[in-house]
């Protein structure tokens, strides 16, 4: 079970990628161009919240059960001093939740706003911030922290 968990966080890791700039490039063309906000942006916005959250759920789900996390956690101080470990253990998923946390927060105020240029500009900030960390907390081919191939 683990290694279908794996894998479907790592294919879904293109979902939200993909949402993310897809829903980067409707908030910058909407604000740019003093679009109305329309239900098709309405509806970006929520489904990049969506999956980035079920995202999330795969995320959590292969944590608890992760023989890396496992080895963190009953060797702390060994673990800690391991760069991938560390990084799995800890790194990854806060900076991921912390992304996912401003995706849901930018979201929620996007949806709230009454101007549809402050819709357009308050998804364009936040989704930007949460990309931003996504890039660094994803373990890339030839990242320095920890390295994964970008299909499992």
């Amino acid at each position: 079970m683990y290694q279908s968990l794996l894998f479907c966080h790592s294919a879904l890791r293109w979902f939200v990628l993909a949402s993310l700039f897809y829903s980067l490039f409707k908030a910058y063309k909407g604000y740019s161009s003093k679009l109305p906000f329309t239900k098709t942006d309405n509806a970006v916005r929520h489904w990049t919240a969506t999956i980035a959250h079920i995202q999330l759920i795969f995320g959590i789900l292969i944590y608890v059960q992760s023989p890396i996390v496992k080895y963190l956690w009953k060797n702390f101080k060994e673990g800690i001093e391991n760069p991938e470990i560390a990084f799995f253990g800890l790194l990854h998923i806060l900076l991921m939740l912390g992304a996912i946390i401003l995706i849901t927060i930018g979201s929620a105020l996007a949806k709230r706003k009454l101007n549809d240029t402050d819709k357009f500009k308050t998804m364009l900030l936040w989704f930007s911030f949460a990309l931003i960390i996504i890039f660094i907390a994803i373990p890339w081919p030839f990242s320095p922290l920890a390295n994964r191939p970008c299909f499992r």
